[in-house]
């Protein structure tokens, strides 16, 4: 198990380092994913401070959602850290996938943040 989280750890720094190098000053909208929610963010590194976020926890969407650990459920993550991203002044930023593969809950987030106007 130990080598397990060890190698999680090191692909999550290989992202991030990589991110940095190419971020320009921009926010990186970060993802989170566990078994049952998801949850995003968007980090202004320079200040380490998060500018907008929203999670499938968040009342309004529990109702609305079947479960929070499907493609449904990461649209519509997608799509509201992208609106309030938009109140925040944010337009663009660049993709912090977190060592998770581009698939999936992660690539559904990441199409409803594009549709919802962020650029990346």
């Amino acid at each position: 198990m130990a080598k397990n989280l060890d190698a999680v750890a090191r692909r999550k720094a290989r992202v991030r380092k990589a991110i940095k190098s190419v971020a320009n000053g921009r926010p990186r909208l970060s993802v989170f994913r566990s078994s049952k929610q998801i949850y995003a963010q968007i980090i202004d590194d320079a200040q380490g401070h998060t500018l907008a976020s929203a999670s499938s926890l968040e009342k309004d969407l529990r109702e609305k959602l079947k479960t929070g650990a499907d493609t449904a459920a990461a649209a519509e993550i997608g799509k509201l850290v992208a609106e309030r991203a938009k109140a925040a002044g944010v337009t663009k930023v660049v993709f912090d996938r977190s060592g998770y593969i581009y698939h999936g809950r992660v690539k559904a987030l990441a199409d409803a943040a594009r549709e919802g106007g962020l650029e990346f």
